[in-house]
């Protein structure tokens, strides 16, 4: 009798366990993007199954990690993201095809953990995850205790759940690639026209809420056509490019850049005074006329007209005539030169 109880208990247990991974699934299963995606994950596989420590490594090289920038957001992903070499990776998995279970000389697994982590694991175990047949990291489950994860117990559950992350990975990141796809400048890979006026339209009442400044500066490239008349148009196309990355690299992660038709970018400036916002425009001016565009061992001089908006200026209120306003003061800039 005692016997057949036992097995009744087990099987009500696997049952239960069974019931968990499912739930996972489902959840895992309704998101599109990778925040949702990586922070339920991490969220439901600890608090359903009372795993002390659940992260994930991701491999340097793969199709995910150049897409998860905006991540760095999320508290729980900071916190529970590793991103390692494949070469570190193979070492300490060697290239496992399903779950590893290790509770024996963890420590070479410790260059898994994420940065500034510092885990009191006695047992841990791996489950590879991959995009398209490809290993690209893991999902890890690590805990105090040296029974929990044991070599040679049975992974059959877990090898589901890595089969349905796997699976659930592959389409988020389509989802994401078509998402960023439909959202940057195919040439300069900011963000075009549509998505810009959908975020200068929230930051433009964030900051109303919480009255702060908020400035938007528009640029102009001056004589561009000639550019394109004197070098061709491929020269025209790395030069709009050139323009973009170096803006890129002298803003600020807060600012919000983007083309917003030809030769004319928009940069929006949160937090951000008139005063403040005329200091990026002369150290703009600055950089280029510095550092012209070399073009097949000819250097392109690069030179601008800017447009200044502020929040409080008079007219201005809403994003539409935030954009007139250094529209306006675009053009009168461009007027005054010879």
């Amino acid at each position: 009798m005692q016997k057949f109880e036992k097995i009744y208990e087990r099987l009500h247990y696997n049952e239960d366990i069974s019931q968990r991974f499912f739930e996972v699934e489902v959840s895992i299963l309704s998101t599109l993007n990778f925040r949702d995606f990586f922070e339920r994950l991490l969220t439901e596989i600890k608090e359903k199954f009372d795993i002390p420590y659940v992260w994930l490594s991701l491999i340097d090289e793969n199709d995910v990690v150049p897409l998860i920038g905006e991540l760095a957001s999320s508290k729980i992903i900071k916190e529970r993201l590793s991103i390692i070499e494949r070469e570190t990776f193979t070492e300490i998995t060697g290239n496992a095809g399903g779950p590893l279970l290790i509770n024996e000389d963890l420590r070479p697994s410790y260059r898994m953990f994420p940065p500034n982590e510092k885990y009191l694991i006695r047992s841990m175990a791996i489950l590879p995850i991959t995009l398209n047949g490809e290993i690209i990291g893991s999902l890890n489950h690590g805990d105090p205790s040296a029974h929990r994860y044991v070599p040679g117990m049975d992974t059959a559950l877990l090898e589901r759940l890595a089969v349905k992350i796997s699976i659930c990975l592959s389409n988020v990141t389509a989802h994401e690639k078509l998402r960023i796809i439909a959202s940057k400048d195919t040439l300069t890979g900011l963000l075009n026209r549509g998505v810009f006026e959908s975020i200068l339209q929230r930051e433009f009442n964030r900051a109303l809420r919480y009255d702060t400044p908020l400035s938007l500066v528009f640029i102009d490239l001056d004589d561009f056509k000639s550019v394109n008349d004197s070098f061709g148009h491929d020269a025209g196309d790395a030069l709009l490019r050139y323009l973009g990355t170096q803006l890129t690299e002298m803003s600020r992660d807060s600012d919000v850049i983007g083309r917003y038709a030809g030769d004319e970018f928009l940069v929006l400036l949160p937090s951000t005074t008139s005063k403040e916002a005329r200091k990026l425009t002369i150290r703009i001016k600055t950089f280029f006329s510095e550092n012209p565009l070399p073009f097949n061992g000819t250097p392109i001089p690069i030179s601008f007209s800017f447009g200044i908006a502020h929040l409080q200026d008079r007219g201005v209120q809403d994003p539409s005539s935030l954009l007139k306003r250094a529209d306006e003061r675009l053009y009168r800039a461009k007027r005054k030169k010879p």
